[in-house]
């Protein structure tokens, strides 16, 4: 099966009334569940990014609590890279590179302040390193203002 363009898809949703587009929408939260987690953030939440940012950081938070008891580092970074997709969930969803600049440093402040000992396993740091330059990556598309301030932030995250 041939998927539509998007452009076709906009102009067909355009004809529909609110009625038949409302329960194409709730068909589409119904088939997955990454769908209805979106769907939720446009109806609820995308009108306050500064709230939903705290909900993330809240839940970064509530990971790395978890993660405190862990000693083994191969269950570590199996953790981490579960958080890691969350956070990419959510900067998708928010699509403002600044937000995703400040989750992302806020994930790597938090896990040199967390204890655990990545340095000691080349997987945590390769993945470490990762998350540096794709918030350098994030920084480099803001305005110099913005730049200046979150280069501050990369400064303290920086080995």
């Amino acid at each position: 099966m041939k998927s539509a363009s998007l452009s076709e898809l906009k102009k067909e949703l355009i004809e529909l009334p609110p009625k038949q587009l409302a329960e194409l929408c709730i068909s589409l939260a119904k088939y997955k569940k990454d769908n209805k987690e979106f769907l939720g953030y446009l109806l609820f939440e995308s009108h306050d990014n500064a709230a939903f940012v705290i909900e993330i950081k809240l839940e970064i938070d509530a990971h790395f609590e978890e993660l405190k008891s862990q000693s083994n580092l191969y269950y570590t970074k199996k953790s981490l890279r579960k958080l890691l997709r969350i956070i990419t969930k959510y900067c998708k969803y928010v699509s403002d590179k600044a937000i995703s600049a400040e989750l992302h440093i806020y994930f790597c402040l938090k896990l040199k302040e967390s204890g655990i000992p990545f340095k000691k396993s080349q997987l945590l740091v390769n993945m470490y390193e990762q998350q540096l330059k794709k918030i350098n990556t994030f920084i480099s598309t803001l305005h110099e203002d913005i730049q200046n301030d979150y280069a501050a932030d990369l400064e303290k995250i920086s080995f």
